[in-house]
């Protein structure tokens, strides 16, 4: 199996149901990744160890879901120079929002881009991922094209399902 160009990082495995609707877009697109349980809070020198191993070894983006505090994507994007995308974790006591503002609050000059809440933000993130990559790998990039003219199809199909419904 290829070196892992994303690292999907969650503070807690109770994220896992979220992250995992990145990880169907970057299978669906032959894109290698890896899952860790690593928190901001809970293991920080585990955290910054791993995202400088990583680097070494060739991911080339991080993306970080948390919820509530939510510093799990700004820690890493401040021990790397790599992209961090961000996964806001949609929490019980605030829906999310807690996390959303966590998450797009960065102080200049510590990017992190971020995502919808919760899972429609992962398939976001997955698909950021791989739009990235495709700037240097061109088969990517058809996927890419490929992919959206599905959904483009798949829409006008089911616009002429509704209009077929609705027929005087």
């Amino acid at each position: 199996m290829p070196s892992p160009l994303v690292a999907l990082l969650m503070g807690s495995d109770s994220d896992l149901p979220t992250v995992q609707e990145a990880c169907k877009i970057l299978r669906q697109f032959e894109v290698s990744f890896e899952v860790r349980v690593l928190s901001a809070h809970r293991c920080p020198e585990d955290l910054v160890a791993f995202v400088h191993k990583a680097e070494q070894e060739g991911v080339r983006i991080f993306i970080a879901a948390a919820g509530g505090a939510a510093h799990l994507a700004g820690v890493v994007a401040a021990h790397t120079t790599r992209p961090v995308l961000g996964i806001p974790i949609q929490t019980s006591a605030l829906n999310g929002l807690d996390s959303l503002l966590s998450i797009v609050q960065m102080p200049g000059g510590v990017p992190v881009a971020t995502m919808a809440i919760g899972n429609a933000g992962a398939r976001n993130a997955g698909l950021f991922a791989v739009q990235v990559l495709a700037l240097g790998d061109p088969t990517l990039a058809e996927k890419l094209k490929r992919h959206r003219s599905e959904q483009t199809e798949l829409v006008r199909q089911k616009d002429e399902s509704v209009q077929q419904q609705f027929a005087g």
